[in-house]
C-alpha cells in the first residue's frame, strides 16, 4: 500500500506541475480519475494516427502489400474464379490465400496469389530457406506439398492443378531468381503448358525473355540442346524416371523435375545455404544460364499468368 500511496502522490506532483491551475488541495481521487482520462484521451489519438498512417503506407506502396483485402472466407458465394487474374480482375487485388478451381479441377484449391508486377500471377512453387524437403515421390509431386497459404512459405503447387490450369489457355511463366548476394534476375517463357498424368505431365513452353537466361531451351551453346533442353520433357520423380539419361536424374539431382539429360535448369534440387557448392553431381538450386551448375541459389519462385492478361499499370508493371 506504501508504494500505490508513493506512486499516486508522484502523478499527483507531476500532473500539478504540468498544469498550474490545479490546487494542491485536489483530492488524490480526482487527481487519479483525471490522469486516467487523459491516458484514455491520448491512446484514442495514437491509434487514430497510426490508422492514418498504415492506410497511407498501403496507398502508396500498393505492390507490396502482403495482406489479403479480402479473406478466404469472405470471398464471394457460389463463385468460381479459374484461377489469380480472375480473381484480380475481379477486384481482388492484394496478395495473399485465396480459392480457386481451374476447368476440369474436381474441387478447389487454396493458391497463393500474387498481386504485384502487375497483378494476377498464380504462384506454382517457391524455394526461399531449405526448410521444406523437395526430394519427393511421384505422388507427392502430383498432390503437391509445403505451405501453400503463405507468403514466405516452401510449397510445390502440385502437377494436377498445374495441369488444369494451363489446360485453360495460354499461360505465361515467370521465374524470379535471387542469389546470396542480393542480385535478381527473372526468366519469363509463354504458352507453358502441363499435359496430364496419362503423359507424364510433360512440359511445353514458347518463347522466353528476361535476365536470367534462356536455361530451360538449352539454346545458350550450340549442340547442346539434345541433352540440355527441357522443352517436351516427361516429369521425373526419384520413383518414377521418365529422362534420358542412363540413369535416374531426380534421385541423383534430389527433386522431382522435368529432366533430360540431366538439366541445364533444376529448381527443385537440393538447397544449399551458401550459394557455391561442392558435390558429386550438381544438384542444388539451378540455373544454369545464369550463375552455372555449380551455384544454387537462394530464392526461386514459379508463377502463372494468362498470356494476354491485361496489366494494370497501377500495380507495378515493371517489378523485377
Amino acid at each position: 500500500m506504501a508504494g500505490q500511496e508513493c506512486f499516486l502522490i508522484g502523478l499527483m506532483v507531476i500532473t500539478v506541475a504540468s498544469f498550474p491551475s490545479l490546487s494542491a488541495s485536489d483530492s488524490c481521487h480526482e487527481e487519479v480519475a483525471r490522469l486516467r482520462e487523459r491516458e484514455t484521451f491520448l491512446k484514442s489519438k495514437v491509434l487514430k494516427q497510426e490508422k492514418i498512417l498504415h492506410r497511407l503506407l498501403q496507398l502508396s506502396r500498393p505492390q507490396t502489400a502482403t495482406k489479403t483485402r479480402y479473406p478466404l472466407q469472405n470471398q464471394a458465394e457460389n463463385t468460381q474464379y479459374r484461377d489469380c487474374a480472375h480473381m484480380f480482375s475481379s477486384g481482388y487485388n492484394f496478395s495473399g490465400v485465396y480459392s480457386i478451381k481451374p476447368d476440369g479441377s474436381p474441387a478447389p484449391v487454396q493458391v497463393y496469389c500474387d498481386m504485384t508486377g502487375g497483378g494476377g500471377w498464380t504462384v506454382v512453387q517457391r524455394r526461399v530457406d531449405g526448410k521444406e524437403l523437395f526430394n519427393r515421390s511421384w505422388t507427392e509431386y502430383k498432390d503437391g506439398f509445403g505451405e501453400t497459404a503463405s507468403e514466405a512459405g516452401e510449397f510445390w503447387l502440385g502437377n494436377e492443378i498445374l495441369h488444369y490450369l494451363t489446360a485453360q489457355g495460354n499461360y505465361s511463366l515467370r521465374i524470379n531468381l535471387e542469389d546470396f548476394d542480393g542480385n535478381q534476375r527473372y526468366a519469363e517463357y509463354k504458352n507453358f503448358k502441363v499435359a496430364s498424368e496419362k503423359d507424364d505431365y510433360q512440359l511445353a513452353f514458347g518463347a522466353y525473355k528476361g535476365t536470367a537466361g534462356d536455361a530451360l531451351s538449352g539454346s545458350y551453346h550450340v549442340d547442346v540442346s539434345a541433352w540440355a533442353s527441357h522443352q517436351d520433357m516427361k516429369f521425373s520423380t526419384y520413383d518414377r524416371d521418365n529422362d534420358n539419361y542412363n540413369g535416374n536424374c531426380a534421385q541423383e539431382d534430389k527433386g522431382g523435375w522435368w529432366f533430360n539429360r540431366c538439366h541445364s535448369a533444376n529448381l527443385n534440387g537440393l538447397y544449399y545455404p551458401h550459394g557455391h557448392y561442392s558435390a558429386v553431381t550438381d544438384d542444388g538450386v539451378v540455373w544454369y544460364t545464369w550463375r552455372g551448375w555449380w551455384y544454387s541459389l537462394r530464392t526461386a519462385i514459379m508463377k502463372l499468368r494468362p498470356t494476354n492478361f491485361k496489366i494494370d499499370p497501377a500495380f507495378d508493371p515493371n517489378s523485377v
